[in-house]
C-alpha cells in the first residue's frame, strides 16, 4: 500500500476516521482515500485500489466499502462537516441545497438500480435511464475568489418500491420516498448545527416545495427557499382583528379569504421594484414584485417574490415572512452550484464508474466521490490562483480565469506525487536537474 503524507487539512481528519473503524479495516482507509484521488481512467473500484497500493488486499477493500456504505455514510459526512464549519465562514447563514441526480449504470444484476425519468434527455430525447438515484445534501458556501461553490456532504440512494424485492432481505432498506429521504436529511443537518448562531436555510427546487419538506422546516426552525408553481394556491393574509374588539369563537384564521393569482399580479405594471443581489458570479439588478401570501403546503405566511426575466417571470417564496429579497434571490441561485458539482462530480471524480453491484457498497462508493470531491475544494480553499493553475503554456486561454474543479484536483495530486517523491529520495542533495525533471513529469502526469 502507498504511504503518502497527506497535506493539511486532510491529514487530522483521515487520522480520526482511521481511529474509529475497526482494526481490520482502517489501515485500508488512507489508501482508498489516495487511490480514489490518484486514479487514472475508468475510475472503477479496481482502479481506486490500484491508485492507493491495494494489491493483495483488494477483498479486503471490497469489505471496507460495504462496511462504509451500511452504517458510516452519516458518521463520517458528521465529521468531515464539523471540520469544514471550523475553517470555511458561511456567511450569513448556513445554506444547504437538496437536490436528485442520476448515475448511469449498466447490468442486470446491480442492487438499487432501475428505470428512472432521465432529468437531461438531452438531443436524442432519452426519457428514461437505466440506474441509481442519489438524493444529495450539500452546503452552499461563497469563496473570496472563486464565488458560490456547493460541498456535498451527505446523500441517500432512492429505490423504487417495485426494486425492492429484488434485495436480499439481509440487507433490505426499508421504503422511502425522496421527500422523505430529503426530510431526513434536514433533520440530521438540525441536529449537527444544534449551537448554531446564525439560521439555518435550506434550498430545493419545485419538487421540493411540498408539505413533508415544508414540515422538515419547521420542525429544524429553518427556512425553505425554493420555486414556487405558477399556479400556486395563494391567498391573502386572514383579517386582522380591530384592538379593541372580541375574537369570534374558534381558533383564530390561518389563511385569507381571498385567492391570489400570481399570473395577473405579474400581469399588473405596476408595484415593479429594482433590487441588487449576487447571482451566478457576479452581481446583478433584477426586476421584482414581493409580498405576504398565505399558501396551505407551507402551513401559513411565505413571502413571494416574482422575478421578471427575458423570457417571462419566475416566482420563488421564503418560509420565513421577514427573509430580504436579495437573500431569497441568492440562495435560489446558490442552489444551481449543485448542478455543477453534480457534472464534477461524474466526469471529473467518477461517480458511477465504480461496477459494484452490492447496494451498500454502491453507496460507500457515490459517497467517496462526493466527500473526494469536498476535500479537493477543502484542500484548494486558501490555495494561490498560481498554486492551483498556470496557463503560460495555453497563450490562447484566459490566464486570469478561475480554476475549474479539474485544475484543483490536479495540483493536489502532483502535490502528493511530489511529497512520495521526496519521501522516497531522502535527505540526500537533489541536483537542480533531476528537481526539473520531476517537476516537468509531475504536469504531464497531473
Amino acid at each position: 500500500m502507498r504511504d503518502i503524507p497527506l497535506p493539511q487539512p486532510l491529514a487530522p481528519l483521515l487520522d480520526t476516521l482511521s481511529g474509529m473503524l475497526d482494526r481490520r479495516h482502517a489501515d485500508l482507509l488512507e489508501p482508498l482515500f489516495l487511490g480514489q484521488l490518484l486514479a487514472t481512467g475508468r475510475r472503477t473500484a479496481t482502479a481506486w485500489f490500484r491508485g492507493g497500493g491495494i494489491t493483495t488486499d483488494f477483498r479486503r477493500g471490497y469489505t471496507l466499502l460495504g462496511t462504509l456504505g451500511r452504517s458510516w455514510t452519516r458518521t463520517i459526512a458528521g465529521f468531515l462537516f464539523r471540520d469544514l464549519r471550523q475553517t470555511i465562514n458561511p456567511g450569513k447563514h448556513w445554506l444547504f441545497a437538496l437536490d436528485d441526480t442520476p448515475t448511469v449504470r449498466y447490468g442486470p444484476c446491480v442492487e438499487g438500480a432501475g428505470i428512472h425519468h432521465h432529468p437531461t434527455p438531452g438531443p436524442v430525447q432519452q426519457r428514461y435511464l437505466y440506474g441509481h438515484i442519489w438524493v444529495t445534501c450539500a452546503w452552499v458556501v461563497r469563496h473570496p475568489l472563486w464565488d458560490t461553490l456547493a460541498l456535498p456532504l451527505c446523500a441517500d440512494l432512492y429505490i423504487r418500491a417495485t426494486d425492492l424485492p429484488t434485495i436480499p432481505a439481509d440487507h433490505r432498506p426499508p421504503f422511502a420516498t425522496k421527500l422523505e429521504q430529503a426530510a431526513g436529511q434536514i433533520a440530521w443537518l438540525d441536529t449537527q448545527l444544534e449551537d448554531r448562531t446564525i439560521p439555518l436555510w435550506i434550498v430545493g427546487d419545485g419538487a421540493f416545495a411540498k408539505r413533508p419538506i415544508i414540515q422538515a422546516v419547521r420542525q429544524a426552525k429553518a427556512v425553505l427557499v425554493s420555486r414556487l408553481p405558477k399556479n400556486a394556491a395563494l391567498y391573502d393574509l386572514p383579517p386582522k382583528i380591530p384592538k379593541g374588539q372580541r375574537r369570534g369563537r374558534g381558533r383564530p384564521r390561518i389563511y385569507g379569504r381571498n385567492r391570489i393569482s400570481l399570473a395577473k399580479r405579474a400581469g399588473h405594471q405596476g408595484g415593479w421594484e429594482q433590487v441588487e443581489c449576487f447571482q451566478y458570479q457576479k452581481t446583478v439588478t433584477k426586476t421584482i414584485k414581493t409580498f405576504l401570501a398565505t399558501w396551505k403546503p407551507a402551513g401559513g405566511v411565505i413571502r413571494v417574490v416574482r422575478v421578471r426575466e427575458d423570457d417571462g417571470w419566475r416566482a420563488y417564496f421564503s418560509t420565513d415572512p421577514n427573509a430580504s429579497v436579495a437573500d431569497i434571490l441568492e440562495a435560489a441561485a446558490g442552489r444551481t452550484s449543485l448542478e455543477q458539482t453534480f457534472k464534477d462530480e461524474k466526469e471529473v471524480e467518477g461517480a458511477g464508474q465504480q461496477q459494484l453491484r452490492y447496494g451498500p457498497a454502491n453507496v460507500a462508493a457515490y459517497h467517496w466521490c462526493l466527500w473526494g470531491y469536498t476535500a479537493v475544494e477543502w484542500w484548494a480553499w486558501d490555495q494561490a490562483h498560481g498554486e492551483l493553475v498556470d496557463r503560460s503554456a495555453s497563450p490562447w486561454d484566459e490566464a486570469a480565469r478561475r480554476p475549474s474543479h479539474a485544475d484543483r484536483r490536479k495540483a493536489l495530486q502532483r502535490e502528493l506525487l511530489m511529497a512520495e517523491f521526496w519521501q522516497g529520495w531522502g535527505d540526500r542533495p537533489c541536483p537542480p536537474e533531476i528537481r526539473q525533471l520531476v517537476t516537468q513529469l509531475l504536469k504531464q502526469v497531473a
